[in-house]
């Protein structure tokens, strides 16, 4: 599934934050602990040096009961030995706040009098842990609208930034090449689209002319080989009618002129499409498509008694289409053609019409086609098959030309080609 690329870039951007704020967010929070942890632990040091200064020179060992009673968060112990000194968390019941709060502690040793004893001295975490939180959820806000704010300012940088892309885009995806109308591109202000918008008009003024050139050679080609093809078959029909042939010679003849017709047949379509592209057919009537059918059905059901082909029609509701009545005559004929030509022997035409559609349906090969190919000029199937000429090639001209879709289908071995009006 295909993305827009400003889909994409913002995309990498949101997982890039995302990533940041997972990684940083825990990251922030224990920093900011440890070095309040940090913090206590140098006030727990102060309090033990400024008790060692003024309060032990002047205890006596009669006072370190008294003593204790009046200092909450400081206590003195007699010890039988002299202990390392250290830091740690401890939990006490605070009869104030009537529950059991966490505290940091260090516990270390003094000598009163000569005597070692156990010091004690702890700081209350839950102010700590309530700031720390505090500050954590700060933290939290501000880089969520930082994220957030990049996500906006990036996606409207973005829009403004690749406006000039996306119009270059859509008036490539407006652009035909048989069209009167070229696409004109704004001056932008990044360097590298006015590069692209060059590159694209040099491109399209060179496939243009190439166009041109190609559309004058097919018409002058089709123009030019009337007369030679309408005298060769002059010649040919003149020659058959005055002399005796042999019957291998009367065969050769045949083939010729088979060539011959051939050749009429791919000239016209070539005129016709020429004439399509140069809009020669825009002036449009009112046409009832059921009539058109039924005025074309006589002649093609005779070449399809050289197969022995049934036909079956489903035109019970009178549709009319606004179109060139040469075009529809050339689109309805084409695609009867097309059925005849790619049937096989015994096998079925059914043509239906609806309010939206025409669809030509017959038996054929046993497998689906290629539709990406069924519609470009002289394409095959199968590079030992017959071609399939200019007759889908003009449908689908026809087609374009009105705005209508053609589509094709294989179901329950056949073969259905469908204009859709609407």
């Amino acid at each position: 599934m295909t993305k827009k690329l400003l889909y994409k870039t913002s995309k990498a951007y949101v997982i890039y934050a995302f990533l940041i704020f997972v990684i940083s967010a825990p990251l922030f929070y224990f920093l900011t602990e440890q070095l309040y942890i940090d913090d206590a632990d140098e006030t727990l040091m102060l309090q033990k040096r400024e008790f060692e200064k003024y309060v032990v020179p002047q205890l006596t060992l009669n006072d370190i009961q008294k003593w204790n009673k009046l200092n909450r968060n400081l206590h003195i112990e007699p010890c039988l030995r002299v202990s390392k000194e250290s830091f740690r968390y401890a939990s006490y019941y605070d009869s104030l706040e009537k529950e059991i709060e966490p505290y940091r502690e260090l516990k270390s040793y003094i000598f009163i009098q000569g005597k070692p004893f156990s010091f004690s001295a702890r700081i209350n975490l839950v102010e700590a842990e309530d700031l720390i939180e505090n500050i954590a959820l700060l933290y939290l806000v501000i880089i969520s609208l930082f994220i957030i704010g990049l996500m906006i300012i990036t996606k409207k940088m973005s829009k403004n930034l690749w406006k000039p892309f996306y119009e270059t885009l859509n008036k490539i995806e407006k652009f035909q090449i048989d069209s009167s109308s070229h696409p004109t591109f704004s001056i932008a202000t990044t360097e590298e689209f006015n590069r692209l918008n060059s590159s694209i008009e040099k491109l399209i003024e060179k496939n243009i002319n190439i166009y041109k050139t190609q559309k004058e050679f097919i018409e002058n080609a089709a123009h030019e080989l009337q007369t030679p093809l309408a005298v060769f078959q002059a010649k040919i029909d003149t020659l058959m009618q005055s002399s005796e042939f042999t019957e291998e010679q009367f065969k050769t003849l045949g083939a010729l002129t088979e060539s011959v017709s051939r050749l009429n047949r791919l000239n016209k379509n070539l005129l016709l499409l020429s004439k399509i592209e140069n809009d020669i057919y825009s002036e449009k009537q009112t046409i009832h498509l059921k009539g058109v059918i039924e005025k074309t059905f006589d002649f093609f059901s005779e070449q399809a008694k050289g197969k022995n082909l049934t036909i079956l029609t489903e035109l019970s509701e009178e549709v009319t289409i606004a179109s060139n009545p040469i075009l529809i005559d050339m689109l309805v004929s084409n695609l009867f053609l097309n059925a005849i030509k790619h049937n096989v022997n015994n096998g079925n035409i059914t043509i239906s019409v609806s309010s939206h559609s025409l669809c030509f349906s017959n038996s054929g090969q046993s497998q689906s086609l290629i539709p990406e190919k069924l519609f470009q000029r002289f394409s095959k199937s199968n590079p030992s098959e017959q071609g399939n000429g200019l007759g889908l090639a003009i449908v689908k001209k026809i087609a374009d030309l009105n705005k209508w879709n053609v589509t094709y289908s294989f179901e329950n071995q056949q073969h259905s080609f469908s204009v859709n009006f609407k």
